[in-house]
């Protein structure tokens, strides 16, 4: 039971950085590799206004969601300029990776940040004779509401509509009048939104580290493959399923929760 909380905790930073990703890679047909830097920027940020600002957490997670989000609206401006050249958009998201991890160095550091410690988080729930960590509550927590904000938009608003059509037929969509264009940036902030919660949340039991981009990227790009581009559900379920997995890359630091 110890072990299926570490995963599942770990798994719902896994899901918060993988939808976003696969949210863009349907959208927008881009494969963002620079989506593991957003998630390092809203970790760095969830910790410089949690730590060092010594603001509440709940602020922590709207500042990083807020500053991935304007990130995120750069990144969509860069890869517009080369919209089906694969070979550029992955060069660039290299260079995008380089840059934002130079950047962090240069503004927090080159030394990582240790796990965020919140008063209010310390302490656990008994589970019969386990006692769970509140911290991993509070991560699951974030994660599945964040999952079921995401499928509602997806599947009950005219704008997911418009997002599920535009990946099937996004000639279709836009002779029908609508502006895909300004859908597609709507969910390229989003997306890179949800990287930045991943990133401040994650930042409870990972830390914030300047390398962790390419780490946490390779684990989001498996879940997208399993859990499918563009959906929520199969996105959280491929997480879930790679729960242990997850809980395998800090186990460390889940031990000293």
């Amino acid at each position: 039971m110890q072990v299926m909380a570490n995963g599942v905790a770990v798994g719902a930073v896994l899901f918060l950085m993988a939808s976003g990703l696969a949210l863009l890679i349907g959208a927008m047909g881009v494969l963002n590799l620079a989506h593991g830097a957003v998630y390092m920027v809203g970790a760095y940020l969830g910790w410089w206004i949690a730590i060092d600002q010594g603001l509440p957490f709940p602020l922590a997670i709207v500042g990083a969601a807020g500053g991935a989000a304007l990130l995120g609206l750069v990144l969509e401006r860069l890869y517009r300029q080369i919209s089906g050249l694969p070979d550029e958009q992955i060069l660039l998201s290299f260079g995008l990776v380089f840059v934002l991890s130079n950047l962090v160095q240069w503004v927090w550091g080159p030394v990582a940040k240790a796990p965020f410690r919140i008063s209010w988080l310390d302490g656990a729930v008994d589970i019969g004779s386990v006692a769970i960590p509140t911290v991993r509550f509070v991560i699951a927590l974030v994660g599945f509401a964040v999952a079921i904000v995401l499928w509602l938009v997806q599947e009950r608003t005219r704008a997911g509509a418009i997002v599920r059509a535009g990946m099937d037929n996004p000639n279709m969509v836009r002779a029908l009048g609508i502006d895909l264009d300004r859908v597609v940036v709507g969910v390229f902030v989003l997306g890179s939104a949800v990287a930045g919660i991943a990133g401040a949340t994650g930042g409870l039991v990972l830390g914030a580290s300047s390398s962790q981009s390419i780490d946490v990227l390779l684990l989001a790009l498996v879940v997208v493959v399993v859990g499918g581009v563009g959906s929520v559900a199969g996105t959280l379920g491929a997480a879930m399923l790679m729960n242990v997995r997850a809980a395998a890359i800090a186990p460390a630091v889940l031990s000293r929760r």
